[in-house]
């Protein structure tokens, strides 16, 4: 005779076996699902970063499809994107970044030094609550592209690399002009 409290590490096993199928079975395992996209890009709360002025929300609700990269010297994936997204600069793709929970703002500006300054215009959050966490930020790198009128298209958590460049970043950009 089978006593019920048997059934339980059987019932909790082909839960979590199912959990797991599921995970496998979507589009992109490696996706992480964004609530913001479809909806207008949150509000930008920035600091000043050198000598420049930061940006907007205006500016991100300007004509024209654009990028707003999160990133920090500290992080490796971002010294990782950094040559893709000096290329879309010098293709013309206005890059607004946000400078993302850093010590020092000289170590982000040595960083632009080294590597160059992609950016069109850019901003810090020193604490990463002030305009971070409204945009849904977990980590970084992450790269949103932008419409005209300022709705979010793609999020891409993760460094812009070539491919993702031509998989993923390409076809958003080109849904972004269309709209």
């Amino acid at each position: 005779m089978v006593k019920p409290l048997m059934l339980v590490p059987v019932a909790v096993f082909a839960g979590f076996a199912g959990l797991a199928l599921v995970g496998m079975l979507r589009d992109d395992p490696n996706a992480l699902p964004s609530a913001r996209e479809g909806q207008q890009a949150p509000p930008v709360v920035l600091t000043q970063l050198g000598a420049e002025t930061p940006f907007t929300d205006a500016d991100l609700r300007s004509e024209g499809v654009k990028l707003v990269n999160f990133w920090a010297s500290w992080c490796a994936p971002c010294r990782a994107e950094h040559p893709t997204l000096m290329q879309l600069a010098e293709e013309g793709l206005p890059v607004y970044g946000i400078n993302y929970k850093e010590p020092s703002s000289q170590d982000a500006l040595d960083f632009l030094t080294e590597l160059g300054d992609p950016y069109t215009q850019i901003g810090a959050d020193i604490t990463g609550r002030d305009t971070a966490v409204e945009w849904g930020v977990y980590g970084i790198p992450e790269t949103y592209v932008i419409d005209g009128s300022g709705t979010i298209i793609l999020r891409f958590a993760g460094p812009v690399t070539q491919r993702v460049l031509t998989d993923t970043l390409r076809p958003a950009l080109e849904k972004a002009a269309s709209n």
